[in-house]
């Protein structure tokens, strides 16, 4: 139950095929002429994606590029997790794990790999990398139970960690990820040295007291928050109520799923990345078990209480989710880094774009640097 086996990524040719002959023959919806996205995401974009997807992404490129890395897959909690761990050649590095969110996948921290393994420089902390997939997310799904909520996900991380050997280690995280690394700190405080975040999801209590004498920098912070709800929430409320319901559609068409998850991509991104993260969730078939983590973690019945205390670091992208430090520190007793970056490595200006939100691929060099401080100032 607990082995550790090598994995390999070789997806069948039929369903290669079987997903470029759905591409020809996709439906398109209508749509109203000179709206905008002000109904959601275009129609131009969508074509566009999946006109690159069809004519000229190369998933064999990137499952050769994955299974340069050393992969393998264990049992945790009746689940199967997938994961990459790539060790540095450096006798002094240090363990950590990395979790990705929705809709992205392990391919956001491809591009950290090399210079958090093996650093140019002596003088800067080397790492041993442990990235799996979430569970229900690409080869670790589709899940079989439910309750795969940050808590329950953490726990298995813990595991996971322990089956590798590694008895101090630091949680590394982003998006759902930001969630769930703080919460490994809490099971095993013991172990985790330290949690580095881009995100820290701490909203308003709704005390008064807590909104007095807030900076111009926090409230344009809340500002930012509530378009975001305002504009770009529907998401979250569809699957954390009624992610089934979404699922037949995501789970029968490339396009729907594209469409839907594009939604969170930024606009500029690269189209290699957007859709190596959408053909990863279709050529797994977990579009439906990804979605049901909004479930999970909405209908969780057992939530620790109190503030973690693990020593914590934040890095901030400007265009990502702002957080306010006054509201983090309540959830989180022992912050000691947090560092905001003015970054749009795209150049985009389009309020459409989370710019850094995806900061492992977005902005590589900004993000391992503040990993490395964060973590050599633990020592």
């Amino acid at each position: 139950m607990n082995a550790i086996r090598p994995f390999r990524i070789d997806v069948p040719q039929a369903r290669l095929d079987d997903l470029a002959d759905r591409l020809r023959k996709a439906l398109w919806p209508d749509e109203l002429p000179g709206v905008g996205d002000a109904y959601g995401v275009t129609g131009d974009r969508v074509r566009t994606l999946a006109e690159y997807w069809l004519e000229k992404f190369d998933w064999r490129a990137l499952e050769s590029e994955l299974n340069a890395y050393p992969q393998f897959t264990t049992e945790i909690d009746g689940e199967d997790i997938h994961f990459l761990h790539i060790r540095s050649s450096r006798a002094d590095a240090t363990p950590v794990i990395l979790t990705h969110g929705w809709p992205g996948s392990i391919l956001e921290y491809l591009d950290v790999i090399e210079p958090l393994t093996e650093p140019e420089s002596a003088d800067d902390p080397a790492f041993h990398l442990v990235i799996p997939s979430l569970p229900g997310y690409g080869w670790s799904g589709p899940t079989r139970s439910s309750g795969w909520n940050r808590w329950r996900t953490a726990r298995a991380w813990a595991e996971l960690m322990e089956r590798l050997g590694y008895a101090r280690y630091g949680a590394i995280g982003n998006d759902a990820g930001s969630m769930i690394s703080p919460e490994i700190g809490r099971i095993a405080p013991d172990r985790v040295v330290g949690v580095h975040v881009t995100q820290l999801f701490s909203f308003p209590s709704g005390d008064p007291a807590e909104m007095a004498d807030l900076s111009a920098e926090d409230q344009a912070g809340l500002v930012h928050l509530k378009w975001f709800y305002d504009n770009k929430m529907a998401f979250n409320t569809l699957q954390s109520q009624q992610p089934q319901t979404l699922a037949f559609a995501l789970a029968d068409s490339p396009v729907g799923l594209l469409g839907w998850n594009s939604q969170l991509f930024p606009e500029s991104a690269d189209m290699d990345f957007v859709i190596g993260n959408v053909a990863l969730y279709w050529l797994t078939g977990t579009a439906a078990s990804s979605i049901r983590f909004y479930y999970e973690d909405a209908h969780a019945t057992e939530v620790p209480q109190g503030p973690t205390t693990t020593p914590t670091g934040l890095a901030m992208f400007k265009g990502d989710f702002q957080s306010i430090r006054r509201f983090a520190e309540r959830d989180h007793a022992n912050i000691v880094s947090w560092h905001a970056y003015d970054v749009n490595s795209m150049g985009s200006t389009s309020a459409n774009d989370a710019a850094g939100h995806y900061a492992a691929h977005e902005a590589t060099d900004v993000l391992v640097a503040d990993i490395r401080e964060f973590f050599a100032g633990l020592r």
